[in-house]
């Protein structure tokens, strides 16, 4: 069995590291990485079952992204925008608007999701001031999101884990509860479920004061803090419903969920979903190069312009060459017509999660879209009791899966403070035999948990 992890130095006596938290475990330093596998320099070989955080989504170490990069490499490193324009910004805002929903052609490039999610904020409430609505300033958002780590971004971020200690630092903001639906124990269907779910928007909306929203922030399909939650089918247009009905911007946060994950190119297409904002990273630049994007329509932007711009910005926006990578990332994933992929190998992986499902009722339940899949587990599937936090269920799995070779991404779900998941997101290049390789060892992993914390199992 392979060694997860090696137990580190007393941390004060540690030399010099890049790393600013403390861990009494450490992890095995990387080689190199090539596909959808990662070594280590002692030679263990590692399947990048999530992508790292859901970003590596054409897989690692791709030649044709990394001549692209070199080529631009040999031409310009970095040009300020403020100085001058550059091709591969230019071009690959040109390619980006083509895959998304019709008009939305202006694109701000940034270097991560938390510039993207507060930069798409910082475009709403600027757009409202230029339009004579100065007292909209409220972003209602869902508990639990996660939007980014900034402070502008964790105001409307609902995670009690990690805005807390920033509460009196940032302007908390309105929130809602995320569309959990499968969790409701009524005699409604899911459709009626999806319909009270999106009303609670209106709800709020009438409780804070319908002149001073701004906007509605929310992922088409849920990232870590839900685990790939997906709403039933009627919530998505009755939320769109219901932000036109008070002159309220829809902002889609596809940071992790775009850029081809759920087998569309963004994870509302699925419901043909029309955003007024988009935030785009991890996958746009798929770990070859910092890289996020705002993407919004001209209506938005031409009231700032008008008013004297863009009041935002940061020094490496619009970098040619993390925009030559974003370039080749999107000609890949056309080339190998990856985004068909990720819903071929998608249907696949949920139905052999569904299986393990059977086999071990803890999972309560399994969701999202393609290859950005979450499972949710518990003490109790009748009641869904929840697992007793000092388990640590969720680590735990994650641990057993690293020990045999294997990555996959959890984190609390309520709030960040309880509940357990794990997410699977393998590069969107993966096979039907890799599935099949990852599954086993889950499989394996979930055995173990089971035995060590006397969770049920079938048969």
């Amino acid at each position: 069995m392979l060694k997860s992890q090696t137990p580190a130095p007393d941390p004060e006596a540690r030399p010099p590291s890049h790393l600013f938290y403390l861990s009494s475990l450490r992890r095995p330093l990387v080689d190199r990485a090539e596909g959808i596998y990662i070594w280590t320099q002692d030679g263990r070989r590692f399947i990048d079952g999530s992508s790292g955080p859901m970003v590596a989504n054409i897989g690692h170490s791709n030649r044709n992204v990394l001549d692209a990069m070199k080529q631009q490499m040999d031409r310009a490193t970095f040009a300020y925008r403020l100085h001058f324009e550059n091709e591969p910004a230019e071009e690959l805002a040109r390619q980006l608007a083509a895959k998304l929903p019709e008009g939305m052609d202006r694109i701000f490039f940034v270097s991560g999701g938390s510039e993207a999610t507060e930069s798409c904020v910082k475009l709403a409430r600027q757009w409202a001031v230029a339009t004579g609505q100065a007292s909209r300033w409220k972003v209602i958002t869902r508990f639990p999101s996660y939007h980014g780590g900034t402070l502008g971004a964790l105001a409307v971020t609902g995670d009690d884990a990690l805005a807390e200690t920033f509460a009196p630092m940032m302007q908390v903001m309105p929130t809602v509860p995320a569309p959990a639906a499968w969790r409701d124990r009524d005699n409604l269907s899911m459709e009626q479920r999806g319909i009270r779910h999106a009303d609670m928007l209106e709800e709020k909306i009438l409780a804070e004061g319908p002149e001073s929203v701004l906007a509605f922030i929310m992922e088409p399909v849920g990232g870590a803090a839900t685990a790939a939650l997906v709403a039933p089918d009627s919530y998505y247009p009755r939320i769109r419903e219901i932000c036109d009905r008070y002159g309220i911007l829809l902002i889609h946060d596809e940071v992790m969920s775009g850029a081809g994950r759920t087998g569309k190119f963004l994870g509302g297409d699925h419901w043909n979903c029309r955003p007024d904002i988009v935030a785009l990273s991890k996958g746009l630049g798929s770990g070859y190069a910092p890289l996020g994007a705002l993407a919004a329509p001209m209506r938005l932007v031409q009231p700032l312009l008008a008013s004297g711009g863009f009041q935002h910005g940061h020094t490496y926006a619009g970098n040619p060459l993390a925009c030559a990578a974003g370039l080749a990332v999107l000609s890949e994933m056309d080339r190998l017509d990856l985004i068909a992929n990720a819903a071929d190998m998608g249907d696949l992986l949920m139905g052999e999660l569904k299986e393990l499902a059977k086999r071990f009722p803890f999972i309560a339940d399994v969701r999202g879209k393609g290859l950005l899949l979450g499972a949710e587990m518990v003490a109790d599937p009748d009641t869904l009791r929840p697992i007793a936090p000092a388990k640590k269920a969720t680590q735990r799995l994650l641990d057993l899966a690293y020990e045999r070779g294997l990555i996959i991404y959890g984190r609390k779900v309520k709030g960040g403070v309880d509940g357990d998941n794990f997410m699977v997101a393998p590069p969107m290049i993966v096979t039907q035999e890799q599935i099949g390789e990852i599954v086993a060892i889950i499989g394996d992993s979930l055995e173990m948990l089971a035995g060590e914390l006397d969770l049920p199992v079938e048969g």
